[in-house]
């Protein structure tokens, strides 16, 4: 037996003898928005450069050395900064990864 025949006939007996429709339209056609938007940079305007006005310095005369009460040496330390105690602290970090003791001999400004 014949399974598209069987099939037909059921076919025909269900629904009628009429010619097979072409597929329906959908007219709710839903277009669909890509996730991913590439869109053309925009060139910045080029900044106005501005010149550097006053900076306040101040320098840190500072006595430092190796040997206890032995041989010391002046080193100037030029801080950015308008606080005397931060330009001090500055100075004396800076000074400690090279001398083993450090002693601040006078904080000026420039």
């Amino acid at each position: 037996m014949n399974t598209e025949s069987i099939e037909d006939e059921m076919r025909r007996a269900l629904f009628g003898d009429s010619a097979p429709s072409a597929p329906a339209n959908n007219s709710e056609v839903q277009y669909t928005v890509p996730d991913v938007v590439i869109v053309q940079p925009v060139k910045a305007a080029k900044k106005k450069t501005v010149s550097k006005g006053f900076t306040p310095r101040l320098r840190v005369t500072l006595r430092v050395g190796n040997e206890f009460e032995g041989e010391m040496h002046e080193m100037v330390h030029e801080a950015d900064t308008l606080s005397s105690l931060v330009a001090e602290q500055e100075a004396t970090k800076t000074a400690r990864k090279k001398f083993r003791f450090v002693e601040v001999v006078s904080v000026k400004s420039m």
